[in-house]
């Protein structure tokens, strides 16, 4: 049987903290009733500690989603904690989910603290949290420019003081994949507890590599992938979930691995993130963009018209979406015009499509896209008859008006 890779989706959490992505409470638990229906193992829905509205947030959504364990955010601090369990405290499956940074540098100029004072701070956290709640969560912050050995030090210290998940942030998005894949393994191989508790990842896309980085981490044996919707997330975002999911259900003889997301709900849980927040995707977004599954080019064209799968290597409804998309530009060919054309009820012997064809690439290289409307009215007065005769007619004085 195939190993279970857990997914934490961190779109209400490290995705709002995005510049232009806060929502507001009745957003994030719209949002999270979808994302309920993505199926992700974990839904981090905030910082309970960082707002009020946050707090709420948490809170609420604890209530509301019963299938995902609902995890909340704390520094390792009381406060923090005290106040992600009073939010937490109601939900079916609750997870505190502790940090704090272990790199040389955040510990000298973000913490002034010393690698003794931060091993100490983390295990009274994850002590602390395992008394209030029965699944904790511990982060190493910056873990991929920390010293190894501290890393592998700090997290055996946290399993052995409860922590059921052990997740190694590549907080800056430093990280190559081969470095690290070679980190999960080097945790995996020299931490005696390890097998105590899950490993969970976090990569930030600094380098463009979060997706990259986290199926190297699978690879090299992690059990939990930390993500979020269209990738959102801090500065360049985190590995997006939408992708990683594909890249598994797509390339699923390459894995031993298999998630619990339904892919079908990635398409929607993108366009209501895109509503709630205002921003969109770029349009070649991998997975969700509106190029994504969507051809000009003629010979692009005229392969999926014959079989999808000779330029796509998922099917549009794998994702949620009922179909691909002809478009029709001045790179589309006669076969993608001659089937947009059937579509809308016309038919043409060779020699007029020929001169369809030639009215249509004087349209496309004006407008750009050909629009339905476009085929259909050439002449300003529109096509009532639909005879072959009367648009061929309708087609020459649109040639010779050029």
């Amino acid at each position: 049987m195939k190993k279970r890779i857990h997914i934490f989706d961190t779109t209400l959490r490290d995705g709002e903290q995005a510049p232009g992505f806060s929502m507001n409470l009745d957003e994030k638990v719209r949002l999270a009733r979808q994302l309920e229906l993505l199926k992700p193992d974990v839904i981090e829905a905030g910082f309970p500690i960082s707002s009020e509205g946050d707090f709420l947030s948490v809170k609420e959504i604890a209530k509301t989603v019963s299938s995902c364990t609902i995890a909340g955010l704390a520094r390792a601090k009381k406060g923090d904690i005290d106040r992600a369990w009073e939010a937490l405290q109601y939900a079916k499956k609750p997870r505190i989910h502790t940090f704090i940074a272990t790199s040389d540098i955040h510990m000298e100029h973000k913490l002034k603290k010393t690698k003794e004072e931060v091993l100490e701070n983390a295990v009274w956290a994850v002590e602390y949290a395992c008394s209030l709640c029965p699944e904790v969560e511990f982060s190493a912050e910056d873990a991929t420019r920390t010293n190894v050995d501290f890393l592998c030090q700090i997290v055996e210290a946290a399993i052995a003081a409860g922590a059921k998940v052990i997740n190694i942030p590549d907080t800056v998005g430093y990280a190559l994949p081969w470095e690290f894949g070679q980190l999960v393994k080097t945790l995996k191989e020299r931490v005696p507890n390890m097998d105590q508790a899950l490993l969970s990842v976090h990569c930030h896309n600094d380098l463009g590599l979060g997706v990259a980085n986290s199926l190297m981490a699978v690879k090299n044996g992690a059990d939990q992938i930390e993500c979020t919707i269209n990738g959102i997330g801090e500065r360049a975002g985190n590995a997006a979930l939408e992708e990683l999911a594909m890249a598994f259900h797509t390339r699923a003889p390459e894995f031993d691995q298999e998630l619990s997301i339904d892919t079908t709900q990635l398409y929607p849980s993108s366009r209501l993130l895109s509503d709630i927040t205002g921003m969109q995707v770029q349009v070649n977004k991998a997975i969700v963009g509106k190029n994504a599954f969507s051809h000009e080019a003629g010979i692009h064209q005229d392969g999926v018209l014959k079989n999808p799968l000779t330029y796509e290597i998922m099917t549009p409804q794998s994702v949620g979406l009922s179909s691909n998309q002809i478009v029709l530009g001045k790179h589309s060919g006669r076969r993608a015009l001659s089937a947009r054309l059937e579509q809308l009820g016309y038919s043409f012997s060779k020699e007029e499509m020929e001169k369809v064809y030639e009215a249509f690439i004087a349209i496309a290289d004006k407008k750009k896209i050909v629009e339905d409307d476009d085929l259909r009215g050439l002449d300003p007065s529109g096509i009532d008859d639909l005879s072959n005769r009367f648009i061929k007619e309708t087609m020459k004085e649109y040639l010779n008006r050029q």
